[in-house]
């Protein structure tokens, strides 16, 4: 019997594979096994980290926002879960991330929607 070579679509597959590793470093970029585990595992990684991300920037945002509003002096004991309380008392619909920006950018902008939510 004579012998049966391979086709090219197993080749075709690997480089796909290959192109998308070819920036890692070592074996990882250059054994075909390898390069199929560090595939997977950089997709599940990015998979993981695009949800972690959103998590991050939210206490980010958070953390900025309790430190401006704990600075300004109107109020003693006036905190972040305080003042987002007293914002969805008040109807007033500002997400974090703009709050957090104004927070930066505009502190006494900030101090006075916070006065103006405690009025």
């Amino acid at each position: 019997m004579t012998r049966i070579k391979r086709g090219y679509i197993a080749r075709n597959r690997r480089t796909k594979i290959r192109l998308f590793t070819s920036t890692f470093r070592g074996a990882h970029s250059r054994l075909t096994r390898t390069i199929t585990q560090q595939k997977i595992k950089a997709l599940v990684s990015a998979h993981r980290d695009r949800n972690r991300k959103k998590r991050d920037f939210r206490r980010l945002w958070i953390s900025r926002i309790n430190a401006v509003i704990r600075e300004n002096k109107v109020k003693v004991y006036y905190s972040y879960s305080r003042f987002m309380y007293n914002l969805y008392k008040r109807q007033l619909l500002l997400n974090r991330k703009i709050l957090a920006q104004i927070a930066i950018l505009n502190r006494s902008c900030l101090y006075t929607i916070s006065n103006e939510i405690l009025k």
